[in-house]
């Protein structure tokens, strides 16, 4: 007990004699960390992460007992090993810098933002809820990308530009088999339309189930890369699934689809004037297996 209270006594001395930049080291390091467990739990380099923990222990324990041949071993395996981390984690590192960049770049924009009703949220939520139901009884396959914080302008680019309403008989003409836009994600913006037939990033993830098939592992290398919500209907079994954050929900009812939509998309405060209201992006508006 008295060394336990040494200790403290110890560290509040410690955190004293800390200096501003200590601090922010601390902050930064910390914030990092916080950012590379999320990507962790995604990807296998969670079972990375935890092998580099057991030869941070390993070393320790060398160190402690002066075990030099291994300490010596794991010194040398730790140096070169920095540069195998850097190859290993390049698709992590990537998402991770593009996510930073993104949140950024939209946080900034905010001050430049005016205020979109959410009714038109709302009713393109309707809407999709409409088109998803029938589209999954018919087994038509179906991909929606919804905007939120995250610029997506390079994927509005990469498709057909639109600047419509979200409408069912619009959603389900666009996907219908053999129509020109079948092929590609729909990108809602602002609870409109921007653009359709666009191409989205694949999900580089090794640990998806085999039965997954090109729009959903689209869907999930979109939600991967940005803070979108993606909707799908599978081809092949009309089953409903969505992704938030790189989890993916499936075989959903169109009640859950649209409940996970409003949770998502509308805001969950309501303005002084009563009405509620979402920011826009009004100088982002872009130019345009299981399936």
């Amino acid at each position: 007990m008295t060394s336990f209270l040494q200790y403290c006594v110890n560290t509040l001395g410690y955190l004293r004699l800390m200096t501003v930049s200590d601090l922010i080291d601390i902050a930064i390091l910390s914030f990092l960390f916080y950012k590379c467990i999320g990507i962790f739990q995604r990807t296998n380099a969670a079972k990375v992460a935890k092998a580099l923990l057991l030869i941070i222990v390993a070393m320790w324990i060398s160190y402690q007992f002066n075990l030099n041949a291994i300490s010596f071993i794991l010194n040398k395996a730790v140096e070169l090993g920095l540069l195998a981390l850097v190859v290993i984690f390049q698709p992590e590192i990537r998402r991770f810098l593009e996510r930073i960049g993104s949140n950024n770049v939209s946080r900034i924009s905010r001050f430049f933002r005016n205020e979109t009703p959410v009714s038109d949220v709302e009713e393109a939520i309707q809407e999709t809820v409409e088109a998803y139901g029938e589209m999954s009884k018919n087994r038509v396959g179906a991909l929606m990308v919804f905007e939120r914080e995250t610029n997506l302008s390079n994927i509005i680019s990469s498709g057909t530009p639109f600047q419509s309403t979200v409408t069912s008989e619009l959603l389900k003409n666009i996907f219908y088999p053999n129509a020109p836009l079948h092929d590609g994600a729909v990108v809602v913006r602002q609870g409109k339309i921007a653009a359709a037939a666009c191409m989205l990033p694949m999900s580089e993830s090794m640990n998806l189930s085999k039965d997954l098939g090109m729009r959903h592992r689209a869907g999930l290398g979109m939600s991967e890369r940005s803070d979108a919500v993606v909707a799908i209907v599978s081809e092949e079994t009309g089953a409903i699934s969505v992704v938030v954050n790189g989890n993916l929900r499936r075989h959903l009812s169109p009640e859950t689809l649209g409940r996970i939509l409003r949770n998502e998309l509308l805001p969950r405060e309501e303005s002084a004037s009563g009405k509620r209201c979402r920011p826009s992006l009004p100088f982002w508006k872009g130019r345009g297996g299981e399936s």
